[in-house]
């Protein structure tokens, strides 16, 4: 596209052509050429931003989600993560010790978690572990075990509170790209009411739904598997079933379908890190965790796990200087119904001659 200056050399010596002169610098013409110059880069931009938008191949934002409204697509919503915190007294209670649905814990970063049921610590216990979740939706909710230390307002008789287990399940809303790639999916695999796009497409519009696989012919002539998975991987019955019955009403005439949850392979991954210049062993392992945690989601539906892949996520973490990956020894190759989830893992310092 033409930049302001050679918008206003070609205004200026057209000018000139048609004058017979070429107008000073700062006199009263051109100033106006100058002037007429940048509201044609304003027009051109303009135009140039318009073309963007006219195609899904370099639309963003809104504009992207009115081309999957066309394909009858929707952008996938943020989710929020979910988890266990574990509310603890000094010493075992001699009263029950209520722990009302709503508490808010946080961690050390400031990301905030609250209580989705009311619970109790039960007389003579010393603690009780209470369903959470994160209050905003996001990745930013998926925290590493142990991150969840601190309380707004400590409940009676509660003197600390933890997450034995990692919070997980939390996803930022679809992004552009990943946007992007479904509706031009949707080009190239149309879905005709009878082909596995088709299924595909529809189990994605649920929300919750992260990936999904149609399987024909599955269990016979005349059967269909839809398999799904969720943001934290494995989705619970109620969702499956909500998925079913809302497929059932469009599948074909005689077609058995049914909806199923993925079989998990498990990746155990074992590498040494060694940390950079002005970080410790422990901030580059526990970003090591957190970057393993959100790769191993549903949306790893039927893709298999590459050293390749675990390596240049391992050496993107900030702080890490170099990793040596021992475990797996391959690449981790799935089918199309696996879904691989993120096994035991063993971090150890790397030590270099």
């Amino acid at each position: 596209m033409k930049e302001l200056t050679e918008i206003y050399e070609g205004l200026r010596d057209c000018f000139a052509q048609k004058a017979g002169f070429v107008p000073n610098e700062g006199c009263d013409s051109a100033v106006r050429l100058y002037a007429l110059a940048a509201e044609l880069e304003s027009l051109l931009l303009q135009a140039d931003w318009v073309l963007d938008q006219s195609f899904p191949q370099t639309a963003q934002g809104t504009y992207l989600d009115y081309h999957a409204e066309t394909r009858g697509i929707t952008r996938a919503a943020a989710e929020r993560a979910s988890g266990v915190i574990r509310f603890a007294a000094a010493d075992k209670v001699t009263a029950v010790c209520p722990i009302e649905q709503g508490t808010v814990c946080m961690s050390a970063e400031g990301v905030r978690f609250e209580t989705t049921e009311d619970a109790a610590i039960a007389m003579g216990d010393q603690w009780a572990d209470v369903p959470a979740r994160a209050v905003e939706a996001g990745a930013g909710g998926n925290v590493i075990a142990g991150a969840v230390t601190l309380m707004s307002a400590m409940p009676a008789g509660v003197v600390q509170c933890s997450n034995p287990e990692a919070f997980s399940g939390g996803s930022d809303a679809e992004s552009d790209e990943a946007l992007r790639a479904r509706i031009l999916s949707s080009y190239r695999r149309l879905p005709n009411g009878a082909n596995a796009a088709y299924y595909e497409q529809e189990a994605l519009r649920y929300p919750g739904v992260a990936a999904a696989k149609a399987v024909g012919r599955a269990r016979g002539i005349g059967t269909v598997s839809v398999v799904i998975a969720t943001h934290a991987g494995v989705p619970d019955a109620a969702l499956i079933g909500e998925v079913e019955a809302e497929l059932q009403e469009k599948r074909e005439i005689a077609v058995d379908l049914k909806v199923l949850a993925p079989t998990t392979k498990r990746v155990n991954v074992t590498a040494a890190l060694k940390a950079a210049s002005g970080y410790t062993f422990e901030e580059v392992k526990a970003g090591a965790q957190s970057a393993l945690e959100a790769l191993f989601t549903g949306a790893l539906l039927g893709k298999s796990v590459t050293t390749a892949r675990l390596l240049t996520l391992l050496c993107g973490v900030e702080g890490m200087e170099n990793v040596h990956l021992s475990a797996p020894t391959a690449d981790v190759s799935v089918s199309a119904t696996e879904l691989p989830t993120l096994g035991a893992v063993t971090f150890s310092e790397l030590t270099e001659a």
